[in-house]
This record gives structure tokens, C-alpha cells and sequence, in this order.
């Protein structure tokens, strides 16, 4: 029996497809919310549905039908999974989970995750058992397509100071006190959810600087500088990720996070370099187009003034990077997923593949995240964590795969029965 999840309008870390086409970054809606995450640029951009208008289809499926569901370590996704009930839970029991309630109410996550959050953290069949006494896996489709892309991002580090080690060094800058949010949803209802961003001038909402703008000098003045960042074509790549981690001089190592943007348009520098010809279309990557910018100092700035879009950062206490849902995301176990059809705090089976392999990565995850680029309904980013290994997977990963969305059983029950 299918279960028909309606139609939707589709409304983001470093791969080298987000320099090469637009709409890659991973961020929040305008104001950033209750999330911290921002433009995670580690992946590609998506893969359009042959039909323009997504329909997505849930059909029940037992356990055994999961690829490598009996191999799976399971008990590596309890943190997740811990940290997402905590968020659901603290929830009112009658609130909706997911788009038009897909996932039912919190009420229908309170005993599964009891269950869940008592468990030891290293007994695989025992987490798998208590799943399996819980939730029922769907099989998701759109317009009856089960496959997906699914690319990759990480959390970058990268080396800084409170003041410029050097005459390169570049500001990471707060968010500015004249940034101004306008939620169009107050003023048209069929603007729900939209949000443009600018400053006054006068009387009169204008666009915010560009980066070129900022880079020139625009906020210099203002005492906003949150660190400095030796490298100006890193702190670039943290513009377009949006999230990391800044090493100090005396050791420490800092976590910054989205704080917002200026609001323009994300301009993928990648296609431009390769339209002229910079690097070759065959040896385009993250790490090739950083390498050219960087022995290329002279042409640099030009090329990254080309992305107008700008972001601000604040710091980050505790664990990290933090994700859509307001949760820290676990390497390997998180997953952004499109929240216009995907909900956020669930538990998901990804089958795909590991990265520039045919090799099945088949593993349990939870949706935390979201990202700009991630749209559609079979379509998701895979967190691999912090530094260069990290980078390493993101950096290649874009693979065709599917995924199964698990449900309550009480939901899942309502759901076959039509209610």
C-alpha cells in the first residue's frame, strides 16, 4: 500500500560541483533561527526530478528488505539519535513532526525514543531489535523514482588569530547591527516563508554590500571582527561551508557557525574558472580550484569577488557543527535531507555507495540537517566530520542511492489505515 505524501514547490563543506554550479550552499532561512547552520557548501548541486512537480510516495517495507541491514553498526547512530529525541520531545506532545504531519506528532515519538535513549551504546542487535520493535521503514520514492543523488560535507579547519598575523590575513566578521531580515510572510500570506535581506538607507530598504564591498573596507569600522584568518582563500572556503574551526596561536581550537548573510546571490566561481579556461574541466575538484587560487594570488580576489554572497559568523560553544534541527551533527550519522518533504530528528537507512566507488555504504542515519542545494525528495548530504580525511570522502562524493524514512509504528499504522 503507498502512501502519498502530497506536492510541494522545492523552496546547505566542500565539493568541487558547488564551485561549479550555483545554488550549493547549505543555510537556514533568513533569520538564522534556531539553527546555526549555515551555507555547508561541501555538495553538489542537485540532480532536477524529470517531473517538475515532485510527488513523493511512501511504501512500506519490511526490515529484510533493507540492503545490509543485519551488517549495519547500529549502535554508532544512538548519539544521533539521543540528540534528536531530546529536541523532538521537549516539544508539545500535539505539535506536528515533518511536512503535513508525515511523521505524525511528538506524542508518537515519546515511547520510541524512551526506548531508544535507555539503550547500552555498544550492542548492535539490541538497538536493532528495539528499531525493529518501533518504527516501520518506508521505501521513498518521487514520481515513483526511488533514486537519488547523494553527495557529502565536512567541517573545515583552518588557522587564525584575534588580531592579523599578517598583511593577508582576513576578518571573520560578525553579524553587523544594520542587517536587516524582512519576513515577507507578514505582508503576503503566498510569501510565507520568504525572507529578503538589506539595510536602510534613509528610509529605504537597499541591498546589502557585496563582498567585494566588505572586502574593501565597508565594515572596517565597526569593532565586528570575531578572528582573523591567515589565509584568505580558506577563509574563503569557510564563507562557502559556513561552518568551522579556527586554530589559535595558544592551541585552542574554536568553533564559528552561520550567524547570517548579506543576502545575495551565491555565485558558483568554478564554472567561471572553467569557462576561462583556469583549470581543466577533467582535474576540476575543491581541492584544485583552492590550489590555483592560491598560486594564483594576482587573479584571486577577482575570481572570489565573483561570489557577491557574504557570510557572518559567531562562535560556538560546546559540540558542533550544529544543524537545521538545532542538534550536533554526528560524523557519519547525520544526514541533510529537503525539510519540504523529509522530517527532521527521524531515523533513515541510506543506501548508496562510498565515494567515487561502487562499494555499498549502507548505514542508519537521522535527518538534522538541510541545506540550499539539497531539494527533492530522495536527495541528501552525508557529514563526515572535521579536517582533511573528512575532506577527502566529501570531496569526492556523488553517488546515486535511495533511502528509507522510518516511522512510528503508530504513525505508520494511521497512515495504512488512511487516517
Amino acid at each position: 500500500m503507498r502512501a502519498l505524501l502530497g506536492t510541494k514547490t522545492n523552496k546547505s563543506f566542500i565539493v568541487a560541483a558547488c564551485f561549479l554550479l550555483a545554488g550549493c550552499p547549505h543555510e537556514p532561512a533568513e533569520p538564522a533561527g534556531v539553527s546555526d547552520k549555515p551555507e555547508n557548501a561541501v555538495s553538489s548541486a542537485q540532480t532536477p526530478s524529470a517531473d517538475p512537480t515532485p510527488v513523493v510516495l511512501l511504501e512500506p517495507v519490511p526490515f529484510d528488505a533493507l540492503p545490509g541491514w543485519h551488517e549495519d553498526r547500529t549502535a554508532e547512530v544512538l548519539p544521533a539519535i539521543m540528540k534528536s529525541c531530546a529536541r523532538l520531545v521537549a516539544q508539545p506532545a500535539d505539535r506536528g513532526v515533518g511536512p503535513d504531519q508525515v511523521a505524525g506528532q511528538v506524542m508518537d515519538w515519546l515511547k520510541p525514543c524512551e526506548a531508544l535513549v535507555s539503550l547500552p551504546g555498544d550492542d548492535d542487535t539490541l538497538v536493532r531489535r528495539t528499531i525493529e520493535a518501533w518504527f516501520q521503514p518506508f521505501s521513498v520514492a518521487d514520481n515513483g523514482r526511488r533514486e537519488g543523488m547523494f553527495t557529502g560535507y565536512y567541517e573545515t579547519e583552518l588557522d587564525g588569530d584575534v588580531v592579523p598575523q599578517s598583511p593577508d590575513a582576513v576578518p571573520l566578521y560578525r553579524r553587523p547591527p544594520d542587517l536587516v531580515s524582512v519576513n515577507l510572510g507578514q505582508f503576503r500570506a503566498d510569501l510565507k516563508g520568504s525572507h529578503i535581506v538589506g539595510r536602510l538607507e534613509g528610509a529605504e530598504l537597499v541591498p546589502y554590500h557585496d563582498r567585494a564591498t566588505i572586502d574593501g573596507g565597508a565594515l572596517g569600522d565597526q569593532n565586528l571582527e570575531l578572528f582573523w584568518i591567515n589565509d584568505p582563500v580558506d577563509a574563503f572556503f569557510l564563507h562557502i561551508q559556513g561552518s568551522g574551526r579556527v586554530q589559535l596561536p595558544d592551541g585552542r581550537r574554536v568553533r564559528v557557525g552561520y550567524a547570517g548573510s548579506n543576502g545575495l546571490t551565491f555565485y558558483a566561481i568554478g564554472a567561471h574558472m572553467l569557462k576561462e579556461g583556469l583549470i581543466p574541466r577533467d582535474q576540476a575538484s575543491a581541492q584544485s580550484i583552492h590550489r590555483w587560487l592560491r598560486d594564483n594570488p594576482g587573479q584571486a580576489e577577482a575570481i572570489m569577488h565573483k561570489n557577491p554572497r557574504y557570510i557572518f559568523f559567531r562562535e560556538i560553544e560546546g559540540e558542533g557543527p550544529i544543524g537545521s534541527q538545532g542538534v550536533a551533527l554526528t560524523p557519519g550519522r547525520s544526514l541533510a535531507v529537503d525539510p519540504d518533504f523529509m522530517p527532521l530528528g527521524a531515523p533513515i537507512y541510506l543506501d548508496t555507495t562510498w565515494p567515487a566507488s561502487d562499494r555499498p555504504l549502507q548505514r542508519l542515519m537521522v535527518t538534522q540537517d538541510t541545506g540550499s542545494a539539497i531539494k527533492g525528495p530522495v536527495r541528501g548530504d552525508f557529514f563526515w566530520g572535521t579536517g582533511d580525511d573528512a575532506l577527502a570522502e566529501a570531496g569526492r562524493m556523488k553517488q546515486e542511492g535511495r533511502y528509507f524514512l522510518f516511522l512510528p509504528k503508530s504513525v505508520a499504522e494511521r497512515r495504512q489505515l488512511g487516517s
